[in-house]
């Protein structure tokens, strides 16, 4: 947070940002960078940025067409906390993490999740999910009309099914009778034991049993949209194996080294159990 430093000093431009930025919030209208030049105008220096070299510091580099050394500067730093703040993420510390850089991958696709037309267009609503990108979004023709959404489909061995699927299925409270009742909020099931549901586990570590996990806040609004009968769209490769083909395309690389792995630490805290 920063502080207000000699107010009565400041000119009358700056007052309005300093006091944003003083009591947590930006005004409308004020940008964060505004904000950052307010709070130096009186020639102090700025506080300073000093996350450490993370994971996915290359890949948010070259995607915010900085330096692309692999290192840390403070530049950087501004520049991946900025970047966290928009996207809603706490803390926004400048550390390029895992999480960071998955959600950067969902936000440059929001607006057309479907640019590839890969996901069928003809009926009426269609939940599409592309294993290859991680994400899932709702469709009726051509107008997304949920997400798109980060999520986290089967790992090695327990594979998310492909194909047209259908919701058989719902329930709000759910827990698992394979794997030691581990708790499925919002369950929607379309291929035997296989749903989409909430998770509260590190969405972008490892993968799942072959459901389709989504953060619990993305999977109540899911479940409130989604009707018993309605059709599923899962096609595409999972991440870890499609990194694998040197014929996949580099942006899927890219969301690949993006995954998770065992050696990435969870920095960020987990969503809030149901009551």
């Amino acid at each position: 947070m920063a502080r207000a430093r000699r107010i009565s000093r400041l000119g009358a431009v700056a007052v309005v940002p300093v006091l944003a930025v003083f009591f947590g919030t930006l005004l409308p209208g004020v940008s964060a960078a505004a904000a950052d030049t307010a709070a130096v105008s009186d020639g102090s220096p700025r506080p300073s940025c000093t996350a450490d070299t993370g994971p996915y510091q290359w890949q948010l580099e070259k995607r915010l067409k900085l330096k692309e050394d692999g290192l840390m500067s403070e530049e950087d730093c501004r520049a991946f906390r900025t970047l966290q703040k928009r996207l809603g993420i706490t803390p926004a510390n400048g550390y390029p993490d895992v999480k960071t850089y998955r959600l950067l991958l969902v936000d440059d696709v929001k607006k057309n999740p479907n640019a590839r037309k890969k996901c069928p267009e003809h009926r009426p609503r269609v939940t599409c999910i592309d294993l290859s990108r991680q994400i899932l979004w709702v469709q009726q023709g051509k107008k997304v009309v949920f997400g798109p959404v980060p999520v986290r489909t089967g790992r090695k061995g327990t594979e998310t099914r492909t194909g047209w699927q259908r919701i058989y299925q719902k329930n709000r409270t759910f827990f698992s009778t394979i794997y030691d009742n581990a708790p499925m909020p919002y369950s929607q099931f379309f291929n035997g034991g296989q749903a989409l549901h909430g998770t509260y586990k590190d969405l972008f570590e490892s993968g799942s049993g072959g459901c389709v996990n989504m953060y619990v806040k993305d999977a109540e609004r899911l479940f409130k949209l989604l009707r018993i009968g309605d059709a599923l769209y899962i096609y595409g490769r999972k991440p870890a194996r499609a990194a694998q083909d040197r014929f996949t395309a580099d942006d899927d690389r890219l969301i690949a080294e993006a995954f998770g792995g065992a050696g990435i630490p969870v920095t960020w805290s987990l969503d809030t159990p149901l009551g």
